[in-house]
């Protein structure tokens, strides 16, 4: 671990260094993750800042948007900083009314890498999660057929490495049997903890989990507990919410989102917030 960078950093594979404070760039597009930023100025800068901060794991999609995040990524930071790793998904399309439609055909899922590939303006993605079920929980369904156009593409060279998100256990054991898992992101956060087993098997093996959602995405965590907490160290209920995931477990990764430079700064102040054992375990109460 260092510590010369907010949270530390993590390293997954040969080349693949992230740090645990990363920034997940969803909120960068309009309302509802659709069409453009209400201000794009505001946009440019907040990814600037990001990478001005220490952060070198960017999270993003073609389907935040679409394309309108990975274009705002493109415009901002390429060409991109050499320690910059971007994290981006396939698995979906958006519909004209702003839907999100599963999208798994092994050929769609070729065509959305090399859509990322365009509208990052890159010629290969550092890391690609398979995106998998929805918000609400994952299932067991094999993903072989899905996982396996991925790893094609992998081993074509462009994608480096390879992820899921909204996985289950038994569907990470079924890809680690086709191509290396470096990282599952799945939703993650002090009152939804469903997946408590899944992130103590990712320390074990040493796959990053990235919780998605840390703050409670659209509907932000609230409880007495947390502010009581939170006001008794001096910090924001939502640095504690996320100093929380960082103690949890040794490779959790954070991707909070946020449209606003100072709400990235809150949010990176927060990596250097250390919890003491009897707030921890307040906290582990509301979970429960």
């Amino acid at each position: 671990m260092s510590n010369n960078i907010p949270g530390g950093d993590l390293t997954l594979a040969d080349g693949l260094t992230l740090n645990r404070m990363g920034y997940g760039a969803m909120q960068l597009a309009g309302p509802g993750v659709f069409g453009p930023p209400e201000d794009r100025g505001q946009a440019i800068a907040v990814l600037r800042e990001a990478v001005d901060l220490g952060i070198n794991h960017i999270d993003t999609s073609d389907f935040y948007g679409p394309t309108v995040v990975n274009e705002l990524i493109k415009e901002a930071l390429h060409p991109y900083p050499e320690d910059l790793h971007i994290v981006t998904k396939v698995g979906a399309r958006r519909g004209e009314d702003a839907s999100w439609i599963p999208s798994l055909d092994p050929e769609d899922l070729k065509a959305q890498v090399h859509e990322n590939l365009q509208h990052l303006g890159v010629d290969v993605l550092d890391v690609v999660n398979l995106r998998l079920g929805s918000h609400e929980g994952s299932t067991d369904e094999s993903i072989a057929e899905q996982f396996g156009a991925l790893a094609e593409l992998r081993q074509k060279g462009l994608i480096r490495h390879l992820g899921l998100s909204g996985a289950s256990t038994v569907q990470l054991t079924e890809a680690q049997g086709i191509a290396p898992v470096v990282t599952v992101q799945n939703l993650y956060n002090l009152a939804k903890r469903q997946d408590d087993a899944l992130v103590d098997r990712c320390a074990a093996e040493n796959i990053a989990f990235a919780a998605f959602f840390p703050l409670g995405g659209f509907s932000p965590l609230q409880s007495e507990t947390l502010s009581n907490v939170a006001a008794r160290l001096g910090a924001s209920p939502q640095q504690v919410a996320l100093a929380w995931l960082l103690q949890r477990s040794a490779t959790t990764v954070l991707i909070p989102g946020t449209s606003s430079v100072a709400h990235l700064r809150e949010n990176v102040a927060a990596a250097d917030l250390v919890l003491p054992a009897d707030a921890v375990a307040e906290l582990d109460t509301i979970g429960g």
